[in-house]
Parts: C-alpha cells; sequence; structure tokens
C-alpha cells in the first residue's frame, strides 16, 4: 500500500521539479536492471520531488505491460524514503485498468494515465476510459492531456467531481486558452504539471497558469542545471530563465528537433555524454549520430553556471 494518499501525493509533486528517469536496454535490447537500478539510486541524490518510471522519456511506449511492472518495481525498491514513485497506465481501457492494479502491487505511489492507444475519441469514451482506471485503483491519478487524448475543462471538472482519486493534470499541449479555461474553472483542486516536450520552454509562461512543476527530461543527465532553471522559473527570475534559455535549452532544442523521436532519443545521448550510459533506445526509435552527438557533448561541457 501507498505510504501516500492521493491529496498527498498531488501535493509532493507540486512541490518541486519532477525526474522522468530513462529505461536502461543492453544492446540486445533487454532491460538492463541492474543499470537502472544503479542509475536511480544516482538520480535520487538530487532532490526531484516525484520520479515517473516508465514514462515517455523512460519508453513506455516501447515496453512490455510486464516489463513496466518490472521497471516500476524497480524503481520503488531503489528510491529513498519520502521519493514517491509514479507508474505509468495507457493503451486501451482494460490493458490501463489491469497496469494500475500492477502498480498499486508494486508500491508506486500513484498513476499516471497516458493516451489511449492509436484510436481518437469523443470527450464522452475519453471521460470512461478515466473513470474505470481511476475505479480500479486506490492511487491518486495523473491525467496526460496530449495527442488523441486531449481533455476538455468541462470535461476535467466532471471527473474530478466523479472521481476523487484523480488528483494532477499533464499538459502536453500547450494551449494557453485551454490552460485557462481548466485552472480558471478548477483551480487547486488539482496538480497541474507541465508535459510538453523540452517542458523548460514552457515553465515560465504556464506558471502564471497554475503550472507549478513540469517533467524534466535534461534532468537525466544535467540535474544540477535541470534543479538550477527549475529554482529561476519559481522564484519568476526572468534574466536567469532566458539566459538558460539561450545558451542551453534552445541550443539542445535545435539538436532535439533534427528528428522525429529525438525528445527521448537526445536524453540518452546526454546520459552517455556524461559517462552514465543507457543503452540504446528501442525502435522504432533511433539514436543520434556521430556529429549530433559531438555537438550535445559540447554543450553540455558548457552548461551554463549560476
Amino acid at each position: 500500500m501507498s505510504a501516500y494518499s492521493p491529496t498527498g501525493m498531488a501535493r509532493q509533486l507540486a512541490s518541486g521539479l519532477l525526474s522522468f528517469p530513462v529505461t536502461h536496454f543492453r544492446p540486445d535490447l533487454g532491460f538492463d536492471e541492474a543499470a537502472y537500478r544503479e542509475n536511480i539510486g544516482w538520480l535520487s541524490r538530487f532532490g526531484a520531488a516525484g520520479l515517473f518510471a516508465a514514462g515517455g522519456t523512460g519508453e513506455f511506449f516501447s515496453l512490455t505491460p510486464a516489463e513496466v511492472e518490472q521497471v516500476v518495481t524497480a524503481a520503488v525498491q531503489e528510491v529513498p524514503a519520502g521519493l514517491p514513485v509514479i507508474a505509468p497506465a495507457g493503451y486501451g481501457t482494460a490493458t490501463a485498468v489491469e497496469m494500475a492494479r500492477a502498480a498499486e502491487r508494486a508500491g508506486a505511489a500513484g498513476l499516471l494515465l497516458l493516451p489511449p492507444y492509436l484510436t481518437e475519441a469523443d470527450q464522452a469514451g475519453l471521460a470512461a476510459h478515466v473513470r474505470a482506471v481511476c475505479a480500479a485503483t486506490g492511487l491518486g491519478v495523473v491525467l496526460y492531456s496530449r495527442a488523441n487524448a486531449i481533455f476538455e475543462d468541462t470535461t476535467v471538472a466532471e471527473l474530478a467531481e466523479d472521481c476523487p482519486n484523480l488528483v494532477g493534470f499533464k499538459d502536453g499541449v500547450g494551449n494557453v486558452e485551454k490552460m485557462t479555461r481548466l485552472y480558471s474553472r478548477l483551480g487547486d483542486r488539482l496538480t497541474y504539471v507541465g508535459g510538453l516536450p523540452t517542458a523548460e520552454t514552457f515553465a515560465l509562461p504556464l506558471l502564471e497558469l497554475g503550472v507549478t512543476t513540469y517533467s524534466s527530461a535534461m534532468f537525466n543527465f544535467v540535474p544540477e542545471f535541470a534543479l538550477r532553471f527549475y529554482r529561476a522559473v519559481r522564484d519568476r527570475d526572468r534574466a536567469a530563465v532566458y539566459r538558460y534559455l539561450n545558451e542551453f535549452v534552445l541550443p539542445y532544442c535545435d539538436i532535439r528537433n533534427r528528428r522525429a523521436g529525438y525528445a527521448v532519443s537526445i536524453v540518452k545521448a546526454g546520459m552517455k555524454v556524461i559517462g552514465r550510459p543507457a543503452g540504446p533506445v528501442r525502435p522504432p526509435l533511433v539514436d543520434l549520430d556521430d556529429a549530433e552527438l559531438a555537438a550535445l557533448a559540447d554543450l553540455v561541457e558548457r552548461v551554463p553556471e549560476e
């Protein structure tokens, strides 16, 4: 049973930066559990508010449900006391329900509900999907609005009324009007998480819309910088934020934008650059080429100081 109530988990996530670790693979693309466990221990030293195992950066979409449970279990066993592990659930409703129950068995503190697989859906169908998952678990659920599962503020308000353990909303769209409507309607009923690729780019403007935290992929390989950036955002230190954007984040995004899927691949490349390799990405993703890896290494070498 989780040490966190749903609302307690949500408050904890809102209190700081969120870690989305990569999933380690061997050259044969099997899960490298020993390396993953060691890395979770290393990452846990830097003071993230929550750790999302097997999330998007952790290649959830390339893992089997059994592998997801294995990854989540390993993370739960390696984190220090007080650091909540949030597990993923996704695909069709029946599979997402099974994954929610597996997360609870593994000792996760909460659940990140990713978009359903492939098909488009009406708001009523998306709402039924969320209700089924929330009913299947006592864990707090963070809803990820992205891709084929973009939730209207009215739908989220109905779900928040019907599902007491729906405690968070992760924005993967970046639509200012939608976030304004949602925050105006629900206020502090939910914890709001920034979830766009390279969330640092959007962190300062979204802070004004109640998004107090975000998923930092670069926390994997430049954790001290990621935390400095987050503190500058929370302090509304615009000068520091824009210096960090210009000197590191935007050049990083320029490399990331060279190919589809590089939002994940570049993070594993960053791990390689700092001497903590996590193995290759699984297909359908591809790894950075040698020139891109060299450009990233040069950028990391020049990571901004305070």
